[in-house]
């Protein structure tokens, strides 16, 4: 799906709802539901990639292979989450122009120290806004293609207030950043304020078992918000039922426990691309 459908849904006023994708079956899974806009997690990538958490551990260079791999699987548009650029301005240049061949529809880049750490945890340190700024002014000046958007998120709010991470949010639109998004608002009034105060399309993040409370998307379209991401209930939700099934099996002993839903193999063959190889062996086999 071409990039430009983000900044598309967002000019025409569209509500953006888009879950997050840690793996390529989720990818496969979201075509099949037929979602037109995914977010590529960097805390869920990296834990399903290399079972780490996310705290500035993964470089650009294994960032960059699994949001290209996530572009090439998917059908939808993809936001695409790049800590804090992996450095300093040159490493923001190289990334926005990295993720920007790779395909991505939009790019995010957050004020954190390095290395960064998830932004729904304690320890969270932010760079002084000048800096940051410089940082969106850079991969303003990187981005060669219009239709991929940057995304300035800050991490302010805990440790300066919401006063300051709202000033933030407007000096980073003023850089040219195209959404803004103000990470771990803890109320539904901070929510609005920050809407209200903010002259740019909104992100919330809605993530399950984070600081910010968990609202419909219609409530989050009435609270002011152009976008909005669900990047751990997919996640989340696998893992509670590999648990569920793995107990079943060692508890039954059986590969096919009783009370576990499974997807039909034949199907999941399909939608993973089996038809397309037993289209070529018939075709060129010899």
């Amino acid at each position: 799906m071409s990039r430009g459908i983000l900044r598309e849904k967002i000019e025409k006023g569209e509500f953006v709802f888009a879950p997050g994708i840690q793996d390529m079956i989720t990818a496969v899974v979201a075509n099949k539901v037929g979602f037109d806009v995914v977010y590529g997690t960097g805390y869920w990538l990296t834990a399903s990639a290399y079972g780490l958490p996310d705290a500035g551990l993964v470089s650009f260079t294994q960032m960059l292979d699994r949001m290209e791999t996530l572009v090439k699987t998917s059908n939808a548009a993809v936001m695409a989450d790049a800590d804090t650029g992996f450095g300093g301005l040159l490493n923001v240049h190289h990334t926005v122009k990295g993720y920007q061949e790779a395909g991505v529809a939009a790019i995010q880049i957050e004020d954190q120290e390095f290395p960064k750490k998830c932004g729904h945890t304690p320890g969270r340190r932010v760079v002084p806004a000048a800096d940051m700024v410089e940082k969106i002014k850079v991969a303003v000046d990187a981005r060669t293609d219009q239709d991929m958007m940057i995304i300035a998120r800050t991490d302010a709010l805990q440790a300066e207030g919401l006063d300051a991470a709202i000033a933030r949010c407007n000096a980073y639109r003023a850089a040219g950043a195209d959404i803004i998004f103000l990470e771990a608002l803890t109320n539904e009034e901070e929510m609005r304020r920050a809407c209200e105060a903010v002259d740019a399309p909104m992100m919330a993040n809605m993530s399950n078992g984070g600081l910010t409370p968990m609202f419909s998307a219609d409530k989050m379209q009435d609270i002011g918000f152009s976008v909005a991401i669900a990047p751990s209930l997919p996640s989340l939700a696998a893992a509670n039922a590999v648990e569920k099934a793995l107990i079943a099996m060692k508890e039954q002993g059986s590969p096919q426990p009783e009370g576990v839903p499974i997807n039909d193999f034949k199907e999941f063959c399909s939608l993973i691309g089996f038809e397309d190889v037993w289209a070529f062996d018939k075709k060129w086999a010899r």
